[in-house]
């Protein structure tokens, strides 16, 4: 099979095509340090060719959610080291994705501080997760020039800490309606200065934020991620065709490891011009490495890679509740379902590390 086939990114030699997606899980203990069961987690999925982690703040300022981990303070560096050194032990490869919550938070989680965006504009018609249940999303403060540049820093120290604590790289989270999302789409990025306004302002960020990555990390090292037909936490533009293809052509201009690109995880049925197949629309402008990301299966995954319009393939819950994903794709199942109830379950173990592998024989 093409996906269990080995592929070299970068300096990397991946094992197979099959890579872990980022998922944000809600275990980490309220400093942000990874759980103590963090460390088994990644390692029983380290047979997949690249495990790229749940989204880690980069700063206090970038959290927005409860029980999410960090990249800022020693004891956070040492807790990711500890896991990054049991998946490396395994024979894995494992990347950071590295996560500014901006807007799409809520100051709960920041001790009463608001978030940050491109333009003081909320999330109408969804609500933050907190503590305390569901919550209304707030207005967040407008970065100013100067604020902007100091979040770029705060990418480049957790980029420089993730180094520390043994990453083998760096994903660049600018999906989902996160902060990076958020300069890039009209709906969300209303400045007229510099960062605003024209498709070239608006991908700005970004590329300031990849150009700050790639100083610590060098050459096919950096990732990124992007949601180009995902409307999640209000994520509209007005012509997201032409402001992908003109970020994804300035992508090339960087010697990036890879492009994750999502395809669309919520109907579209209000746009009906927007690409339905973010892949075929977006893939063919980037001159690297592509991981396609998106409800893909065993055969799907396949075809996808087989018809040459990406490299690797991304799996979210069937990495979740198969920690041995690529044996049981080599032997055409069976897959355990994942138990969707436990997705953000907090410090248990149960719907975490739990999932069981194939024995020899191949049962579970």
């Amino acid at each position: 099979m093409k996906i269990l086939e080995s592929y070299q990114l970068g300096a990397l030699a991946l094992s197979n095509r099959v890579v872990m997606a980022p998922m944000t899980r809600s275990r980490a203990r309220a400093d942000g340090v990874p759980g103590d069961l963090a460390a088994l987690y990644y390692t029983q999925r380290s047979s997949m060719g690249l495990i790229i982690s749940e989204a880690i703040n980069i700063s206090e300022g970038a959290k927005g959610v409860p029980n999410t981990p960090g990249l800022y303070t020693m004891d956070q560096i040492e807790g990711w080291y500890e896991v990054t050194s049991a998946v490396h032990a395994q024979g894995g490869l494992i990347y950071a994705q590295l996560w500014h919550t901006g807007r799409a938070g809520h100051s709960s989680a920041r001790a009463g501080v608001p978030g940050v965006a491109p333009s003081a504009i909320r999330i109408e018609g969804q609500q933050s997760f907190t503590r305390d249940g569901p919550m209304d999303f707030e207005v967040p403060h407008a970065l100013t020039i100067e604020e902007i540049k100091t979040v770029i820093s705060d990418y480049r120290v957790a980029a420089m800490n993730a180094r520390i604590a043994g990453f083998d790289g760096v994903e660049l989270h600018a999906a989902f309606g996160y902060l990076p999302n958020q300069f890039l789409v009209d709906a969300a990025n209303q400045r007229t200065d510099s960062y605003g306004g024209s498709i070239d302002n608006r991908v700005r960020f970004t590329l300031e934020v990849l150009q700050a990555l790639m100083e610590v990390w060098g050459e096919r090292r950096v990732g990124i991620k992007l949601s180009p037909s995902n409307t999640y936490n209000g994520m509209t533009d007005s012509d997201p065709e032409a402001l992908y293809k003109h970020l994804i052509t300035a992508l090339n201009k960087l010697p990036l490891a890879y492009l994750q690109l999502m395809q669309p995880l919520f109907p579209l049925d209000e746009f009906p011009d927007w690409p339905k197949d973010t892949v075929a629309t977006y893939a063919r402008f980037f001159a690297g490495t592509v991981i396609a990301n998106g409800g893909y299966t065993r055969e799907t995954a396949g075809e996808e890679i087989q018809s040459g319009r990406t490299d690797l393939v991304a799996f979210g819950t069937l990495a979740l509740a198969n920690p041995d994903l690529p044996v049981r794709f080599d032997r055409g199942g069976p897959f355990n379902e994942a138990d969707r109830a436990t997705l953000y379950a907090g410090g248990t173990d149960k719907g975490y590390t739990d999932y069981p592998a194939l024995s020899a024989k191949g049962d579970s």
